[in-house]
């Protein structure tokens, strides 16, 4: 209510400007009309301001005496309903305990009663199972005294039995056994000779190897055999200098169909290499587990392929005299296959200095692939040689129809002067069947003494 008076005081004073303001034009005419005007206005306000204050004074006493019985109410309330719940918790309470004094009463009951029959069943059980048990061991000790008695003859039969044939088994075994150990020793004897020999053979091997010397014609040994399983002498050269002008020379050359502006084959470097000490302290260290070691030892053989593949670019690449690269050979699959393991190694020397690695078998590889396309070149080259000697074949082949022809017209001459002999000789026979024939020896004597005097006569 007081927000709604305040509300129509804020509305009557706007009314109030607003005539006011309309009426303000007619101030010069009607000053003091306006004069009074303002004096009422003055009362108005002084009256509505004073009933607007007791107004809200009303307002607030009858807010404060609203707010007490208000809270009057909510505490009598409050207490009505804590009494109410302290009744009905006590109540509770009592109806709780009297059903939990009933159900103890039962339980004890129940209890007393389960007590009394497991123990009169516990003592009738206990009772049986002795009974039984005693019965059980009474059967038990007669049959195991039975079976006692009964192994005891068993086991002295088998006793007796066992000594005898353990004696004579015994006697063989060792017999055998002692002959075995005594060729077994003898072949120990003979395999530590042996290993003797092969661990001197394997020491002078590794002192050989510890040449550089040495290891570089190892190397190119290996290199050269493996060229001439797949190679023909003429597909390859040693100690070749691939550069013009230079004194450099590479191990072995690969002669690559195609020629150079110069005439001069187009030739593949191989050069071997075999950086032994490198990869015995890889090896070392790697069988002593120092991972410090190993580190180091593998960067010092990456360091030195790289070395290698350098010179070796350096030294042999040099289009169009050579391929554009070149391979570098190591002779034992245990070295390539620890190059092969350092990460980016291959491909780095590949893309830096235009090489690429190749143990024996991968070598192999490669030197059976060029193998297959010489020979296809080579079947492509002579295939117009092969038709010219076609050509030739078949004009000679017509001049030996022509000498067959002639062959086969003197053979029927032959052959139809054979039938004429033959005519003859059977018509001989036909007149010499009257004469009487002479004994083998006197016609064999006479036949000699003929031919001795044509001989004569010839001479």
């Amino acid at each position: 209510m007081l927000f709604w008076a305040l509300l129509a005081l804020v509305l009557l004073n706007t009314v109030v400007l607003a005539w006011l303001a309309l009426r303000k034009h007619d101030a010069q005419h009607d000053q003091l009309r306006l004069q009074q005007e303002e004096a009422a206005r003055q009362q108005l306000l002084s009256a509505m301001a004073a009933q607007t204050q007791n107004m809200e004074r009303a307002l607030r006493q009858e807010i404060a005496e609203s707010g007490r019985s208000a809270r009057q109410e909510a505490s009598q309330s409050l207490a009505t309903f804590q009494q109410t719940l302290v009744q009905q918790a006590a109540e509770a309470t009592r109806t709780q305990n009297s059903q939990i004094d009933a159900f103890g009463q039962q339980l004890a009951l129940l209890q007393k009663t389960l007590s009394d029959t497991l123990t009169l069943q516990l003592g009738n059980v206990s009772e049986s199972n002795a009974r039984r048990m005693s019965e059980i061991r009474q059967t038990l000790e007669a049959q195991l005294a039975q079976l006692q008695t009964s192994n005891a003859a068993k086991l002295d039969e088998m006793r007796s039995t066992v000594d005898e044939k353990l004696q004579s088994t015994l006697q063989a075994r060792l017999g055998e056994s002692f002959k075995q150990v005594a060729e077994r020793l003898e072949q120990v004897h003979k395999g530590l000779g042996e290993m003797q020999t092969l661990a001197q053979g394997v020491g002078d091997l590794k002192h050989l190897l510890t040449n550089v010397k040495t290891r570089g014609m190892f190397g190119e040994a290996q290199l050269a055999s493996l060229l001439e399983q797949v190679l023909v002498p003429d597909q390859y050269a040693a100690q070749v200098a691939t550069k013009p002008g230079s004194k450099n020379v590479v191990d072995f050359a690969i002669k690559l169909p195609g020629k150079s502006d110069s005439g001069e084959p187009l030739w593949l470097p191989i050069d071997a290499k075999f950086p032994n000490e490198d990869y015995e302290r890889l090896l070392d260290a790697q069988g002593r587990a120092d991972v410090l070691a190993a580190e180091a030892a593998g960067k010092a053989l990456e360091l030195r392929m790289r070395l290698e593949a350098k010179s070796i670019n350096e030294k042999y690449v040099e289009p169009p005299y050579t391929t554009d690269f070149a391979i570098l050979f190591l002779p034992t699959e245990g070295l390539y296959a620890e190059v092969l393991r350092r990460p980016g190694l291959m491909e780095s020397l590949q893309r830096d200095h235009r090489i690429t690695l190749a143990g024996p078998t991968t070598l192999l590889a490669i030197l059976s692939s060029l193998q297959m396309g010489f020979r296809t070149l080579a079947l492509e080259k002579r295939s117009s040689e092969v038709w010219q000697v076609l050509g030739a074949v078949k004009n000679e082949f017509g001049k030996f129809g022509d000498v067959l022809a002639k062959v086969k017209s003197q053979t029927e001459t032959v052959l139809k002067t054979l039938d004429n002999a033959q005519v003859r000789s059977r018509a001989m026979d036909r007149a010499l069947r009257k004469v009487e024939s002479l004994p083998d020896t006197q016609a064999q004597t006479l036949i000699a003494m003929d031919s001795g005097d044509l001989d004569g006569e010839i001479g």
